[in-house]
C-alpha cells in the first residue's frame, strides 16, 4: 500500500506537471516513439547556462580552495572558451572535445564552453592509464583534448593519440588556467552556433560485459530533460517541506566530491545546480574529515556520493567535532547501500535523512529514487520510477513484461536516454528493445507499490564504490602477460567499497609468475581501482562448462567463500 509520503509526492508532482503547473508536461517524438517531456526545459544546454547564470549572476557558484567564483564569472570564462574553440581551435558543430582532468573550476568552464561552441563534451575517466585514455580518444575520434598535468603526461606517453592535447594548469585561478585555450583567439564578435535539441552534447564512457569501454552519446534534449527531471523532484520535495513549515532558507549548497566524468556528478550535482542557484564546493580528492570541515564552513545543505562516503562520515571518530546539522539529505548512488547503514544515517547523523538514487550513464543518471521515510521503510529498494519522465519495466529474455513480483531485466524508457554507443551500431541495437526500453543489465522485481528491488547483475561487471569495472577488461589485461594461460575475474565482498575485484590465474607450463608480478604488470595497463585486491594462483587449469567456457559462476562462488573465510577475524 502506498505510504503517506508516496501519496503526497504523487499529488505534488501531479500539481507541478499538470495543466497550469510550473513545470507542465508535453509529448515529443524521437525515433518513432512518443515520450513525455518537461515543456519548460530549453532545447539545448547553451541556453540553459545563459539563462540561469544571468538569473543568479551575483551568487557564489564555485568554491575551490581559496577561489570563490560567481555564476556570472564562470559563464564569462565559459563564453571566452567557446569563442576561442571556434575561432582559434577550429572546433565545428559536432566535433568531440575531450576533458581529462580532475574536478576544478576549469573543468566546469571547459565543459560549458565546449557545449556552447557546438562541440561534444567527451568526459574521459581521470583514473585511466595511458593506454585506456588513448583507446577512448581514438574510439570517438576526439579532435582536441584538454588535460591537466598528470593526464597530459599520460597522454604524452601513450602511443597513437591523434588528438591535439592542450595542457591546463588547474592549480591557477580560473582565467589563467584556461589560458592555453583562450589565447588561441576569439572575441565577443565570434559567432556561436544556435543549437537544437537534436545536436550532440556529451559522450560518457561506460564499462559493460564486452570488456571495452563504450562512448555513450547523448543529445542536448536528453541531457536537458534529465536535468529537469531532477529539478522536478527537487521542486516537489521543496513544496512538501514548505507545506510542513520547514522550508529551507539561504542559498542551497552541496559538495562536489565525486568525479565530474561520472554521470552523478555531471547531471544531478553540477547541471542541476545552475537552475537551483546552488553553490558547489569542490573536493579534488575525497577525505571524510575534510568533507565535514567543508560542510560546517560552507553550510552544505545536500550531500551526495557513493555509499562509502556517507558511511565514512557516519563512522568517523571526529564526527562529533563538526556541525553537520545543515544537511537535510545524505544521498547515495552508484552502488547499493547496506540496510544497516540506512537506519544508522537516520538515527545518528543529526537530522539528515537518507536517500538513494538509481540510474545509469546511458539514462543520464535518471531512473529511480527512494526518499526519506520511504527509504527507511524499504531500505533495500532503489524506490519507484522517477517522476515524471521514467517508464520502468521488468522484462523477460524476449523483451516481454513479467508479472508483478517476478524477476527480470530492469529496463528504462525515457526521453533522457542516450542515443547510441559511438561507432558501435550492433551494441546500440542490443541495448534497446524495439519499443525503446534500455536494457540495464540489472535483474530485479517490482513490489505491489512499484518499488524496484535489484537482486542480481546480468552484465559481467564489478561495482567498486560506484565505479564500474569490466571483468573481461581485467582478464584481457592479464592475458597480455605471456605467462598467463587462463584467468577469471569476479567480485569479492568488501565492507568499504561494496565489492572489489578478485582473480584466479593459471600459469602456463614452464612459465614463472607470482602475484606480485601480476599486480605490477596490471598496474601499467589499467587504472589502479581495476587491479584485483586478491589474486590466487591455481595449479590446475580452471574448471570449464560443457561448452568449454571457463565456469565463472563456480569459480566465483568457491573463491568468494574462500575469501570470506580468509578475511574473517580469528
Amino acid at each position: 500500500m502506498p505510504s503517506t509520503l508516496d501519496q503526497r509526492m504523487e499529488a505534488a508532482m501531479a500539481a507541478l506537471t499538470g495543466p497550469g503547473g510550473a513545470m507542465p508536461l508535453s509529448m515529443v517524438e524521437r525515433g518513432g516513439i512518443t515520450y513525455p517531456a518537461l515543456a519548460v526545459a530549453p532545447p539545448a544546454l547553451s541556453y540553459y547556462f545563459a539563462h540561469f547564470c544571468a538569473e543568479h549572476h551575483d551568487k557564489t557558484f564555485l568554491v575551490s580552495g581559496d577561489e570563490r567564483l560567481t555564476f556570472a564569472q564562470v559563464y564569462a570564462a565559459a563564453d571566452r572558451v567557446a569563442r576561442a574553440l571556434v575561432a582559434g581551435h577550429g572546433i565545428a558543430r559536432g566535433d568531440r572535445v575531450g576533458i581529462a582532468m580532475r574536478n576544478s573550476p576549469a573543468w566546469i568552464a571547459l565543459y560549458m564552453g565546449i557545449l556552447m561552441a557546438g562541440g561534444v563534451a567527451t568526459l574521459l575517466n581521470g583514473w585511466w592509464q595511458s593506454g585506456e585514455l588513448a583507446a577512448a580518444i581514438g574510439d570517438v575520434d576526439c579532435r582536441l583534448v584538454c588535460a591537466d598535468a598528470p593526464r597530459a603526461q599520460r597522454l604524452a606517453e601513450a602511443a597513437g593519440v591523434s588528438a591535439r592535447v592542450v595542457a591546463i594548469d588547474d592549480r591557477l585561478p580560473l582565467d589563467q588556467a584556461l589560458g592555453g585555450i583562450t589565447a588561441a583567439g576569439g572575441d565577443p564578435q565570434t559567432a556561436l552556433p544556435m543549437l537544437t535539441a537534436d545536436d550532440h552534447a556529451t559522450i560518457l564512457f561506460t564499462s559493460g560485459s564486452t570488456g571495452q569501454s563504450k562512448g555513450a552519446l547523448s543529445t542536448h534534449q536528453a541531457v536537458c530533460q534529465a536535468t529537469f527531471n531532477y529539478l522536478a523532484n527537487a521542486v516537489m520535495m521543496l513544496n512538501l517541506t514548505t507545506e510542513d513549515g520547514i522550508a529551507p532558507t539561504g542559498q542551497p549548497c552541496t559538495l562536489l566530491n565525486v568525479p565530474l566524468f561520472h554521470v552523478t556528478a555531471e547531471v544531478p550535482v553540477m547541471l542541476q545546480s545552475f537552475a537551483m542557484g546552488r553553490k558547489l564546493v569542490l573536493m579534488p580528492k575525497w577525505d571524510a574529515e575534510e568533507a565535514m570541515r567543508l560542510i560546517e564552513r560552507e553550510q552544505v545543505s545536500y550531500f551526495v556520493g557513493v555509499p562509502l562516503m556517507s558511511f565514512e562520515i557516519l563512522t568517523h571518530p571526529n564526527r562529533a567535532n563538526y556541525d553537520l546539522s545543515t544537511v537535510t539529505d545524505f544521498a547515495a548512488g552508484g552502488a547499493p547501500r547496506p540496510v544497516e547503514h540506512v537506519r544508522r544515517i537516520k538515527e545518528e547523523m543529526g537530522g539528515g535523512s537518507p536517500l538513494i538514487g538509481y540510474g545509469l550513464t546511458e539514462t543520464n543518471g535518471v531512473g529511480c529514487g527512494n526518499f526519506r521515510d520511504n527509504y527507511i521503510a524499504k531500505p533495500n529498494s532503489t524506490g519507484p520510477a522517477s517522476r515524471p519522465l521514467v517508464d520502468l519495466a521488468i522484462l523477460d529474455g524476449a523483451g516481454r513484461p513479467v508479472a508483478q513480483g517476478e524477476r527480470g531485466e530492469v529496463s528504462i524508457r525515457s526521453i533522457c536516454n542516450f542515443t547510441e554507443y559511438w561507432g558501435k551500431p550492433d551494441a546500440t541495437r542490443a541495448a534497446f528493445t524495439d519499443d525503446g526500453y534500455f536494457l540495464t543489465g540489472d535483474i530485479g522485481y517490482l513490489d505491489p507499490d512499484g518499488y524496484l528491488f535489484i537482486v542480481d547483475r546480468k552484465k559481467d561487471i564489478i561495482i567498486r564504490g560506484g565505479e564500474n569495472i569490466s571483468c573481461q577488461e581485467v582478464e584481457a589485461a592479464l592475458y597480455e602477460l605471456a605467462a598467463v594461460a587462463e584467468a577469471a575475474v569476479f567480485g569479492l565482498p568488501d565492507d568499504r567499497f561494496g565489492e572489489v575485484p578478485g582473480a584466479v590465474v593459471h600459469i602456463r607450463a614452464g612459465a614463472i609468475a607470482d602475484v606480485e608480478t601480476l599486480c605490477e604488470f596490471l598496474s601499467t595497463r589499467i587504472a589502479a581501482f581495476k587491479v584485483p585486491r586478491k589474486i590466487w594462483i591455481a595449479a590446475d587449469p580452471l574448471p570449464r562448462l560443457g561448452t568449454e567456457k571457463i565456469d565463472k559462476v563456480a569459480i566465483r562462488n568457491a573463491y568468494r567463500a574462500r575469501y570470506v573465510a580468509e578475511t574473517q577475524p580469528a
